[in-house]
């Protein structure tokens, strides 16, 4: 390159910095400004991951003003403040969205994400029902975007290392699965005792495709307690359950559950059970799960893998899971006491941030989510009919049987 070529070159390349440098800021809008957590999250990781908050979204005014006020504290800027989220998705200056509304919205709210070429982040459950999880999935898969599903447990370092160390065979074939998740006041209550009047709230964006009914504050406070807005423990809780169980042992979804349960101990207008028994079969892989909320009391929580060699140990996610060869009189059995080999991970939100711009595939992908989806949709459909419930994979479909 002569001094003519340089000198003409040299804007042009400062130009293509700056070019780049901008467009490597990732803006994200928050759909969803609740106790969650997400706004948290992205704001752990904005200057490590060069992201910006350009908008906060949310029908209740007092949530978005706090989700504002906390990220202008963080960041030095304040985002806009919006209050329904197709005025979000209409923005080409947002890049991605994070949804954490109400469940019932879950699937409405992502495939029109999806549509206006947003990469998501989507709080678990993903779905209520599976007419609207299939539209969902499939209008994903028809795009390009990135879309990483809520269950965020799978991406903590002791599920990392459970993983593997199934996968090598350490613990034998697995036979069972079990998870007991207790409190003694169902999840609830906290979000229900939020005072919201009426003028702060818009009631028919909260509504969005369920029956308009006249403002009701607890359904909108609370609304984690009615069936109509999120079917209960066995979806909330469960889900995690589910995703964990599909992650460790590579299963996709169960073919048949049963469930039992009500409202045994917390007796009130909230809709949702306090007390499940969910049973998930997955005869494909040769295993049972089960997995049960009892609110009421705060005892008797755990989580445990069984396998022909030993007990897996999962009852703590943020700790390294134990392992035992209590009770197995096999010479190959694990040793009485002992620890998952540890492993190393990405921070789930982190690593959404990671796969929106290298465009892989992040920790918990969309069939991730349809498998957790497809597990807790049964589990409901099982409860409330009284039947066991099957699933078909080739039609998608959910039939008693």
């Amino acid at each position: 390159m002569n001094r003519r070529q340089f000198v003409l070159a040299a804007p042009t390349a400062v130009m293509a910095t700056r070019a780049a440098g901008a467009n490597d800021r990732i803006r994200v809008a928050v759909i969803g400004c609740g106790n969650r957590g997400l706004l948290g999250e992205v704001l752990q990781f904005h200057q490590e991951c060069n992201v910006e908050v350009a908008a906060v979204c949310d029908t209740w005014r007092q949530q978005r003003e706090t989700a504002a006020a906390k990220t202008e504290k963080a960041t030095g800027r304040k985002p806009d403040e919006i209050i329904h989220y197709q005025e979000v998705l209409a923005r080409p200056d947002v890049d991605a969205v994070l949804i954490s509304t109400p469940d019932h919205q879950h699937c409405r709210q992502l495939s029109a994400a999806i549509r206006a070429h947003k990469d998501v982040y989507i709080e678990k459950p993903l779905a209520m029902d599976m007419r609207e999880l299939i539209e969902a999935v499939d209008t994903v898969k028809r795009s390009d975007r990135v879309v990483q599903v809520g269950t965020q447990v799978r991406s903590w370092e002791p599920s990392v290392a459970g993983k593997a160390f199934v996968a090598s065979g350490g613990l034998g074939k697995i036979f069972k699965i079990e998870q007991s998740r207790n409190g003694f006041r169902p999840y609830w209550h906290q979000t229900g005792a939020r005072h919201v009047e009426e003028a702060d709230a818009d009631w028919k964006a909260f509504l969005m495709h369920r029956k308009y009914r006249p403002w009701n504050a607890d359904q909108y406070a609370g609304w984690y307690g009615y069936h109509e807005f999120s079917r209960g423990p066995h979806t909330g809780f469960m889900a995690h359950f589910a995703d964990l169980v599909h992650y460790i042992t590579g299963a996709s979804y169960p073919l048949r559950v049963v469930a039992m349960g009500g409202i045994y101990r917390w007796k009130d207008a909230r809709t949702a059970p306090d007390s499940i028994e969910v049973v998930l079969e997955y005869p494909e892989q040769g295993f049972l799960a089960r997995y049960s909320t009892t609110f009421g009391t705060g005892a008797n929580s755990f989580m445990k893998f069984f396998g022909t060699r030993g007990v897996m140990d999962a009852t703590r996610w943020d700790k390294p899971w134990t392992l035992s060869g209590r009770g197995y009189p096999e010479p190959d059995h694990l040793p009485d006491d002992g620890t998952v080999p540890v492993a190393e991970s990405t921070h789930h939100m982190k690593n959404w941030f990671e796969c929106m711009r290298s465009r892989q595939q992040p920790h918990a992908p969309i069939d991730a989510g349809f498998g957790h989806a497809v597990a807790c949709i049964m589990a409901d459909e099982a409860y409330i009919r009284g039947r066991r419930m099957i699933y078909h994979p080739s039609s998608r479909t959910i039939k008693e049987g």
